[in-house]
């Protein structure tokens, strides 16, 4: 007979086992800084912005979106590629 504390261990086991899993299929994601358009980036885009969504302007510089590990610097846009640090405006 199972109990409740062996059912509960088996079901947090099998929580973990299947997150592992979930992530380890999960691309690998890269910060890219200048690729985003305005209220598009992730968070933490500098002066004026205080987290996702707040950047102004399209491209700014200072704003980054996560994209796909590899991709960043072949993403182009009109003021050029992508990033892997912060661009000055």
């Amino acid at each position: 007979m199972i109990t409740k504390t062996h059912a509960a261990a088996a079901v947090a086991l099998a929580f973990v086992t299947g997150t592992a899993a979930f992530a380890a299929d999960a691309p690998k994601m890269e910060k890219c800084y200048g690729v985003s358009l305005a209220g598009k980036n992730e968070c933490a885009a500098g002066a004026g912005t205080s987290c996702a969504g707040t950047s102004k302007v399209d491209y700014q510089g200072n704003s980054w979106k996560l994209v796909k590990a590899g991709t960043c610097t072949k993403i182009q846009t009109p003021k050029g590629p992508g990033s892997l640090s912060p661009k000055k405006a």
